[in-house]
């Protein structure tokens, strides 16, 4: 058995910039705890920074530890891989507590909504099968009708 605490900046981690609006880190809870069927991270959103658009071969569980964040969800049109239409078609908000699931290949965003305060969640990303690799696909996108490449 493992332990690890989510409170404090120990063993934070920065994330790939380019996957994110602004300034975010995580921790990686998982490793502490050596857990092999699900990454856990916990992610804080500094002021106004959200995920780019992606999408996870597996499904995903947020929980909202801190400040309001918002998950938004995407339906895409067209058939090209890099460059496709989108259109929001569903805003959740979520508060200190809420837990949302998001199913495998959902197109969405999540982060902070306000420019003021931060917004911190754990994400739980549950594998697709035994022993497999969880990938998410992450696209540059104008959040509101496209979607122009892979990042």
């Amino acid at each position: 058995m493992e332990k690890t605490n989510i409170q404090g900046t120990n063993n934070k981690r920065n994330v790939n910039p380019e996957w994110f609006t602004s300034k975010t880190w995580m921790k990686v809870l998982s490793e502490k705890i050596k857990s092999v069927d699900q990454d856990i991270y916990h992610v804080h959103f500094e002021k106004g920074s959200r995920t780019k658009l992606h999408s996870h071969n597996g499904n995903q569980v947020l929980i909202a530890t801190k400040g309001k964040g918002s998950l938004e969800i995407f339906k895409r049109y067209g058939t090209s891989k890099n460059d496709f239409k989108i259109k929001k078609i569903q805003r959740i908000t979520l508060n200190e507590g809420d837990v949302v699931h998001i199913p495998s290949k959902t197109l969405h965003t999540h982060g902070s909504i306000d420019n003021k305060k931060t917004f911190s969640h754990i994400a739980i990303n549950i594998l697709p099968k035994k022993n497999s690799e969880y990938k998410t696909i992450w696209w540059e996108s104008d959040y509101k009708s496209k979607a122009t490449r892979i990042i």
